[in-house]
């Protein structure tokens, strides 16, 4: 090859790079632009209200059910107040098992996430005064607690950019926090923001020992984010929240760059089930997924019970997930 052709190949290569074109890349979108090879995350999208394919009633033992995982064909549960136990049942509700946690307490969990190896609870909850300094979350293997032979470890965690600790009304703080994801290396906890109606992102080792957790990202969801899902392979998170109403929300995030989880696709959803304190999310392929929800009482009025739904985004997802694998 002479001298010129190599010229010629060099001046080519950024201007390969130079013509992709940034825009919305979700045939989804309202704003949807096929000629987009990068995802700028400004897809916009119609407004949609979801309903679940099945609501079941669930146990009483977990009438506080405040996070929800799916390992070993099983969903995974526990109350979010004084005991301590993780729950296991099938995904219509039934064939309910108890595993006890040893020497441990439950101020207040709010949240479970996995990876491979390990089940993470997180115990932050923050919405009593706003001004916890003991958050934690505790880390079992899991092939011990299938053998009971548990052994726990603790990750606890402050966050670096909260320096007031004045003790606040109920309901009323912006540290609050019932939501956790994991990749193969960090922990992220996602803030509920009672005030703001916003969500923070932070990060922290997902290994035992005392850490500040570093802020990334801000969104505005405009509500209250109680839980969440991430499939780390797919490149899709969905956050479960609600209105200060107790109107359910879904809020899917996809199509990312790395672990910057809020530069991609972002959709809310309404979920069809009024006066519902959805607590957790969980799915297995992207596509199925399920919800819990606490029981809720505002006497005289209302009585909704703790309840397994089921929801079904392939509609939603499926096209992204087939160009994706490709």
């Amino acid at each position: 090859m002479n001298l010129k052709c190599i010229f010629l190949l060099l001046l080519m290569v950024p201007m390969q790079t130079f013509s992709q074109i940034e825009g919305c890349t979700d045939s989804e979108a309202r704003n949807y632009n096929p000629k987009a090879l990068i995802n700028d995350g400004s897809c916009t999208y119609v407004a949609l209200k979801i309903r679940p394919q099945f609501s079941i009633s669930i146990s009483d033992s977990i009438q506080e059910t405040s996070g929800l995982l799916m390992w070993n064909d099983k969903l995974w549960t526990m109350n979010d107040d004084g005991d301590t136990h993780l729950y296991s049942l099938d995904t219509t509700g039934n064939d309910l098992q108890k595993f006890a946690l040893p020497k441990v307490k439950n101020k207040d969990w709010e949240a479970l996430a996995q990876d491979s190896l390990h089940i993470f609870i997180g115990d932050f909850g923050n919405n009593v005064s706003g001004n916890r300094q003991d958050l934690h979350i505790l880390k079992i293997e899991k092939k011990a607690l299938l053998e009971n032979n548990i052994v726990i470890d603790t990750i606890s965690f402050s966050f670096e950019d909260q320096t007031d600790f004045t003790r606040k009304k109920a309901n009323t703080t912006n540290w609050d926090c019932e939501t956790m994801l994991v990749t193969r290396d960090s922990l992220y906890i996602v803030t509920k923001e009672w005030t703001n109606k916003k969500t923070r992102l932070y990060a922290l080792p997902k290994n035992a020992g005392n850490y500040s957790a570093r802020f990334k990202a801000s969104l505005d969801v405009k509500g209250l984010i109680t839980g969440g899902v991430l499939l780390e392979d797919k490149k899709i998170i969905a956050l479960c929240g609600y209105s200060k109403k107790l109107q359910p929300f879904l809020y899917l995030l996809y199509d990312y760059k790395g672990t910057d989880f809020f530069s991609g696709n972002k959709r809310k959803l309404k979920v069809a089930l009024p006066f519902h304190q959805i607590e957790g999310i969980a799915s297995k392929d992207g596509l199925q997924y399920y919800m819990t929800n606490e029981k809720f009482t505002k006497k005289p009025f209302i009585t909704t019970k703790q309840q397994l739904h089921a929801v079904d985004l392939s509609i939603l997802l499926e096209s992204y997930l087939l160009k994706s694998s490709r």
